[in-house]
């Protein structure tokens, strides 16, 4: 095999947690082309990794809310087009949606995924002509590491390595300082940590020279990011910034404070030191991974206190 399509449309940490998987594949196939199918809003995030040849974006979220749209006919017929023009030996379904499956069917390619037991929507796996039995009990990046070793036929190594560029450079409008980012806007607000404990902590950090950054990827975000800023002596909310320009932060962070979401695991996999904090979710199978640098925090119905942060931050930082 010399050409696979890798289908991993999203979510932001579903992303990142499939990275490792593309290392392990480039180091046991050193002559695999890979090409990686994902969410166009996550587009960006493909290219991090110097092992994948192509991002091919898709619009499924968009796509959903009008499917009887010529344009959305159109685009179908344009992937499919790009696809069969590509002729990939393979298709590699790391997601195990029936969404992602059904994308896998816009190439002529053999299509590879989970089988039915180790999958989340079971259905899926008929869209596949390869199958592969993968525990549901491994982290979400071990399941994908397990699964492209057995599609492909290696074992994978013990380490975890993210394998991301090193290149990335900070966004322009901040200045050589060292600072601390504070990742407090997740999709639910039941994952939220409580504004008193982020001003807490905030003021803590404050006080030992380091400089909080708060950046708000939508309206409600942006307004608390205002609200802690105001009330930490030194910190920034930040503008709305792209992938990439978030991504540059990430890797030049003092430390990440995150809540559960998609940039926490970014920060883990762009080796930066990552406090994550679980309140409505379990860890176990979801947290940051993979990192000596890298701690969890609280889990379902648990709430982190700011001791234990900064405990960690201490444990973390040089």
């Amino acid at each position: 095999m010399t050409d696979l399509l890798l289908i991993k449309t999203s979510s932001l940490g579903d992303v990142v947690h499939a990275f490792p998987a593309v290392t392990d594949m480039a180091r046991h196939c050193p002559t695999l082309s890979i090409d990686w199918i994902v969410e166009e809003s996550f587009a960006a995030l493909p290219r991090l990794h110097p092992a994948v040849r192509r991002v091919i974006p898709v619009a499924l979220r968009r796509w959903r809310t009008a499917l009887f749209a010529p344009t959305t006919h159109a685009e179908w017929r344009r992937l499919s087009q790009v696809l069969e023009a590509l002729n990939h030996d393979a298709s590699l379904d790391l997601q195990g949606l029936v969404k992602s499956a059904l994308v896998g069917c816009f190439s002529p390619a053999l299509r590879m995924g989970y089988d039915r037991h180790s999958i989340r929507e079971p259905l899926a796996s008929l869209f596949y002509q390869q199958r592969f039995r993968v525990s549901r009990n491994l982290h979400a990046v071990e399941r994908n590491r397990t699964l492209a070793g057995l599609a492909l036929g290696y074992a994978p190594e013990k380490e975890v390595t993210y394998g991301l560029r090193s290149d990335l450079v900070r966004p322009r409008t901040l200045s050589a300082i060292p600072y601390v980012l504070f990742l407090h806007g997740t999709s639910r607000r039941d994952k939220e940590w409580p504004e008193t404990h982020w001003i807490a902590l905030g003021r803590q950090l404050s006080a030992q020279g380091l400089t909080i950054l708060l950046p708000g990827g939508n309206e409600r975000e942006r307004k608390r990011a205002q609200r802690l800023a105001n009330q930490i002596v030194g910190a920034q909310a930040l503008a709305t910034l792209d992938l990439t320009a978030l991504a540059g932060l990430l890797a030049h962070a003092q430390a990440v404070v995150g809540v559960d979401t998609g940039l926490s695991h970014l920060a883990t996999a762009l080796h930066r030191p990552v406090v994550a904090l679980y309140t409505a979710t379990d860890p176990q199978a979801t947290g940051v991974f993979g990192s000596m640098l890298a701690v969890n925090l609280g889990g379902k119905g648990l709430c982190p206190e700011v001791p234990e942060v900064l405990s960690a931050l201490e444990r973390l930082l040089p």
